[in-house]
């Protein structure tokens, strides 16, 4: 059990304020009053005191509540329509007597359980204490600023005890049943004092494990933060919990009596609940974190050893309390059970809800590729911090168009998203973790190799993966281009020569121009060299923009991080680098190739000048279909040499897997895109810069 001593001094600061603060709480409306203009008048009352007494709040709280939980049932069991009440009870003196009656051993270590009372070892009755606040309770005409003076004369008058521990105030009043001729008249109003001493009762102990947490967690950096949000306002709600039992205590007073009609307690049972229904919502929201931090340490165990994947994928996927266990079929539309995963491998699709149909149109042929075996199965993971109507409109837009399993329904969390995005870096871009049937990870994020090879690419591993790059070579650039255009394919058989270009209007209708020339050229079609061109060009067929640019220049990036990524720094990786150094260039660039063979990367100005030079320097060989490439290749050399070298600069969308931080836009306070920016002005030693 934890056992837990609360002082005044722990809940208000040292203050000097002067009586005129006091003066204008009286004067203005309680109800009207803000929580600071609350915190002042109990500033007034305090004065630090170092060397304090306190007692353990749990025990008496625990006694407190069995108590009034046994009155509550005497209250629901009376008829309101008969005669038929219950012997009254001096619930207060009752409390004296069992407090009186316990004596804990002195051997005891732990708490002790009685009667359903928890009660610590070392509980001393602070029987003294508990009078003296009786005594500060009005027996007298009802009113908000009589209730307010009370509250604030118990908090002067006991300094050194406890808030929590006042609100037991209430207990010289807990509802003794009233005479029969007066219940049909005043029965409504008993219920409401009931319901408003519960919900009073409900705030005490939403407080009380705020602050167990509060003890349990203190030192976990990821909790701090939330547990100090949801106790800011302890003070002033537990200002509330014992001015509503004061007004609860007037109230009773008057229930008992003849006294006339009691006063309305609506405006202090609608405080109680809307501070219930805060406090509530920060221990949900509290408790959440502790079970995504609980998930995430347990998943850190269950992936160190061979585990059957779904017992890891019910940890990876439903909270605790989440008795409904299943995903959805996406071929079927049926939920099925998660027991379908047992014994196969799984393609972890995991995504925000802000991911283009393309993902999907990627996935689709894996999905007809996989099924047939039955051996991996593709289940998307949707991660969402904050569901909205929006968004679970765009799940469901989204979910439709999927044949393979999805987790969750709309508005639902993932339990291991802490250890996706921290162990798994997944910071918004989609990605594909591959898992075997032991919970083993195949593939950090096979998404990238899919985009390049297709279901070429399976198992889609990482063993995979590098056999695939050995067998680049020369032909990384057919593989980044695969399906830009279906001409481009049909060249592609026929071992074509074939430009790809891009750059500003000016520079591409100039090498346009030249590249036409040299394709119809006699000597070329003489020696049946057949060349092609390809504008990746941006915006050409439609408002929207012509998807090849983007798609090409997003399968180039793809081609980097997947040979970064592997370690393997060899020309393919300088030949791709100095493409994405031109991707932004307006003076242009071109890529020659023959068939699946790349012949030369160039930029704009080199290649141009070859062209610009072709009735010079074929006079100087022989130019063959065989040869062409060759040539070509080594005028651009030279004419490289010729210009010396250039500063070279590339930026590129960090990828899922990549373990950069996110930031957050200052003006607009969205997550801002994480780019890896490479810079080289041929200084020794320069290291490459990181962006945003």
């Amino acid at each position: 059990m934890v056992s837990v001593s609360i002082s005044v001094s722990q809940v208000v600061s040292s203050t000097t304020a002067s009586d005129e603060a006091m003066e204008v709480a009286k004067k203005k409306s309680l109800f009207a009053m803000s929580d600071t203009e609350i915190l002042e008048g109990i500033y007034a009352t305090h004065v630090v005191s170092h060397e304090h007494d306190s007692f353990d709040v749990h025990s008496l709280f625990s006694i407190t509540q069995s108590i009034i939980k046994c009155s509550k049932q005497i209250i629901d069991n009376i008829d309101h329509k008969t005669t038929n009440v219950p012997e009254p009870i001096g619930v207060f003196d009752y409390l004296l007597q069992i407090m009186l009656n316990l004596k804990p051993m002195a051997t005891q270590v732990h708490a002790d359980t009685r009667d359903g009372i928890t009660i610590a070892s070392s509980f001393s009755t602070p029987l003294c204490l508990l009078k003296s606040i009786i005594r500060e309770v009005p027996c007298k005409a009802p009113g908000e600023e009589n209730a307010h003076d009370a509250t604030l004369k118990i908090l002067n008058k006991h300094q050194q005890s406890d808030q929590l521990a006042k609100s037991v105030a209430f207990l010289k009043g807990v509802p003794v049943l009233l005479k029969p001729e007066n219940l049909k008249q005043r029965g409504q109003a008993l219920a409401q004092l009931n319901n408003v001493i519960m919900s009073t009762l409900q705030v005490i102990d939403c407080i009380f494990e705020l602050e167990k947490l509060s003890i349990t967690y203190n030192e976990v950096k990821e909790l701090r933060e939330i547990l100090a949000s949801a106790r800011k306002d302890i003070s002033v709600n537990v200002y509330w919990c014992i001015i509503t039992t004061v007004a609860c205590a007037t109230n009773i007073s008057l229930l008992t009596s003849d006294e006339g009609d009691t006063p309305d307690l609506v405006q202090y049972a609608h405080k109680i609940i809307i501070i219930l229904n805060k406090l509530k919502l920060h221990l949900k929201i509290c408790k959440e974190e502790i079970e995504k931090l609980q998930t995430y340490m347990k998943l850190k165990q269950l992936f160190q050893i061979p585990t059957e994947i779904m017992e890891v994928m019910k940890t990876l996927i439903f909270f605790k309390d989440n008795v409904n266990t299943t995903i959805l079929d996406g071929s079927t539309k049926k939920p099925v059970h998660i027991e379908i995963l047992r014994t196969t491998n799984v393609l972890l699709f995991i995504s925000s809800l802000d991911i283009s149909e393309d993902y999907i149109s990627l996935l689709k042929p894996i999905y007809d590729f996989t099924k047939k075996s039955n051996e991996y199965k593709i289940v998307w993971i949707p991660l969402v911090e904050k569901w909205t109507t929006e968004l679970q409109v765009k799940f469901e837009t989204l979910r439709v168009k999927m044949p393979w399993y999805t987790v969750g329904q709309a508005g639902a969390h993932i339990a291991g998203i802490k250890y996706i995005k921290e162990d798994w870096n997944f910071h918004g871009k989609p990605m594909l973790v591959v898992l075997n049937s032991k919970s083993e990870l195949q593939h950090s994020n096979a998404l990238r190799m899919i985009s390049i090879w297709g279901k070429e690419a399976f198992p889609f591993d990482q063993k995979k993966e590098e056999e695939l790059l050995l067998s680049l070579r020369d032909t990384w650039f057919t593989a980044v281009i695969d399906g830009i255009h279906t001409s481009v394919t049909e060249w592609i058989k026929q071992e074509k020569y074939i430009f790809f270009y891009g750059g500003d209007s000016v520079w591409t209708n100039q090498f346009k121009e030249k590249a036409t020339a040299l394709k119809n050229d006699d000597i070329l079609k003489r020696s049946k060299i057949s060349l092609e061109l390809y504008h990746v060009e941006k915006n050409a067929n439609n408002d929207a923009g012509d998807d090849s640019f983007n798609t090409f220049w997003s399968a180039v990036e793809t081609m980097f991080h997947i040979k970064v990524s592997s370690k393997q720094i060899d020309d393919v990786v300088r030949q791709v680098q100095k493409l994405l150094s031109y991707k932004d260039d307006k003076s242009g660039w071109a890529v020659l190739i023959q068939g699946r063979r790349i012949v030369t990367v160039g930029a704009g100005l080199t290649i141009y000048t070859v062209l610009e030079k072709y009735y010079t320097w074929n006079q100087q060989v022989t130019i063959t279909i065989e040869n062409f490439g060759q040539v070509f290749e080594q005028q651009h050399k030279e004419e490289v040499v010729k210009i010396g070298h250039v500063c070279s600069c590339f930026s590129i969308p960090s990828a899922a897997g990549s373990t950069l931080a996110a930031m957050i836009c200052y003006e607009c306070g969205n997550p801002m895109e994480t780019f890896v920016s490479y810079k080289c002005c041929h200084v020794k030693k320069q290291a490459p810069s990181i962006t945003w």
